[in-house]
């Protein structure tokens, strides 16, 4: 794979926020950049924007006044798609309007050269369909950047069904060259994030419809628990209500409505309500003045001083050591369920994606973590005939061991367990179906959204057999195909064998 020489061309269209992003990124990496926007006035003032970026760059010791200077001359905004006539790459960042990129493109295969390579940065489009008003569609790539732009490091390299492997090879190899992690993929609806993403959102959204906790609550746990750097509720506030809804609605409608992708019906009222989060001051939380919700968080309670683990607690063996370490009788018991008895009848088990209630006379969950060691919170979901005193040991139990802890309601897969068995499925359906290799998807995953693994890494380290397990529960109690396991989980689970 040879990346573009760095005397070529790079043209951007659309002088945005993304634009310019994009434009600075090719600009630094040693590129002319020709800056095209339509509307009046709009290249120049993104050229502007772009050349202040680099010299506050060059004020932060970034690049030197000389490297400044070469960039600065490097830049140009154009006022037609004419000048863009010496682009060896075009990169186009306009709205989110298949019509209005299929036109763009065609006007452009009369101004480049058939050499020229021709990119979108769509993010919820169809490739396929942008590159199907070409005449020469092989030369034409999907170039998913991440705003910002020149911070962070993901660009999605989109093959469409007729892309040339030449084009998308030279096109990974100079975003690698710009300093970047590209990853490849197929043309699939979310490309890898976004399709892979959806279940940190949704089911979120659909545990806070069940009334399993409030939003701050669950996003404390995801946090605190599961390691994620947000919470969902927390972040799409951030992204935007209306922003999310759309791609999660995007990403659901080209799967023809499939129950693994459905839309969360309480965003949705948020969306029509104009609750858009931070840009209009209230989304899922109120910003201003007003404080912001604390998660649930139990009272302190006594510790047992004893306990008895009967059998392998799976993905929670770790806890073993800690309730040890803070001094609390542990005896062993081997070839039990794999649960925590905290007295003669009072049961904990890590969730496994069934009720609490269904199985039997006080059963309290705990939910899955990605680190106990670690974590600073944990979720119990005591089942209906949990005894207020179980609940209230269960709790201490936890609290002795550093953890705050948060009661929810009887749900089934809790909160963490739930969300990851469906990233891993998800993920392990992308591989089966080609969409992209694990590797990528695993650093798309990390890299794109920040999660503390890829969902790849994270079914191996819980285990196939685990994963599927979780949701097959799932799936008993709440059917309809949402949870159903994916083939290729199902497989690597008769296989006893890691996900890959």
């Amino acid at each position: 794979m040879i990346a573009l020489d760095r005397t070529r061309t790079v043209a951007v269209i659309g002088a945005g926020t993304m634009g310019q992003g994009i434009a600075q990124v090719a600009l630094v990496a040693g590129h002319r950049v020709r800056l095209y926007d339509a509307a009046p006035g709009s290249a120049e003032r993104g050229a502007s924007a772009v050349a202040a970026r680099i010299a506050r760059l060059a004020e932060r010791g970034r690049m030197d006044a000389a490297e400044r200077d070469a960039a600065l001359a490097r830049l140009a905004p154009a006022a037609t798609l004419g000048e863009l006539a010496d682009a060896a790459l075009v990169i186009e960042a306009i709205i989110e309007d298949l019509p209005a990129k299929q036109r763009l493109f065609s006007e452009l295969e009369d101004v480049v050269d058939d050499a020229c390579l021709l990119a979108t940065n769509t993010s919820s489009l169809s490739v396929t369909a942008v590159a199907g008003a070409l005449r020469r569609p092989g030369r034409f790539v999907g170039l998913h950047f991440f705003n910002p732009a020149p911070l962070l490091p993901l660009v999605e390299v989109v093959s469409a069904a007729t892309t040339d492997e030449d084009a998308a090879a030279t096109v990974y190899a100079t975003a690698a060259a710009w300093g970047k992690s590209p990853v490849r993929c197929t043309d699939t609806p979310g490309f890898i994030v976004n399709r892979i993403a959806r279940p940190f959102y949704a089911e979120a959204f659909r545990l806070h419809e069940e009334g399993a906790a409030d939003p701050a609550t669950i996003d404390a746990v995801l946090r605190e628990c599961g390691g994620f750097a947000m919470g969902p509720f927390e972040l799409t506030d951030l992204i935007g209500q209306d922003v999310n809804e759309a791609v999660t609605r995007s990403v659901w409608e080209s799967f023809f409505h499939d129950p693994k992708f459905t839309p969360s019906l309480a965003q949705r009222r948020l969306v029509e309500s104009g609750l858009l989060g931070r840009k209009s001051g209230r989304g899922w939380f109120r910003y201003g003045d007003e404080d912001r919700p604390l998660a649930a968080t139990a009272a302190p309670a006594p510790a047992p001083e004893q306990v008895t683990v009967l059998g392998d607690l799976g993905p929670a063996a770790e806890l073993v050591a800690l309730m040890e370490e803070a001094g609390i009788h542990v005896d062993h018991e081997e070839g039990g369920p794999g649960a925590i008895l905290l007295g003669d009848d009072d049961w904990l088990f890590l969730a496994d994606g069934s009720y609490a209630t269904e199985r039997g006379d006080s059963v309290i969950h705990f939910d899955l973590a990605l680190d106990y060691r670690a974590a600073t919170r944990i979720a119990l979901a005591p089942g209906d005939t949990a005894r207020p005193e179980a609940v209230l040991a269960a709790v201490g139990l936890f609290q002795a061991l550093g953890k705050q802890v948060s009661v929810i309601e009887d749900v089934p897969g809790m909160i963490v367990a739930r969300t990851v068995a469906m990233l891993v499925d998800l993920a392990a359906d992308a591989v089966a179906k080609a969409v992209a290799s694990p590797a990528d998807i695993d650093t798309a995953m990390r890299l794109g959204v920040n999660y503390p693994l890829g969902p790849l890494e994270w079914g191996d380290r819980l285990g196939a057999h685990w994963v599927c397990e979780v949701l097959s529960e799932l799936h008993d109690s709440c059917p309809g195909g949402r949870y159903a396991p994916s083939a290729l989980l199902r497989r690597r689970t008769a296989a006893e064998g890691k996900l890959f």
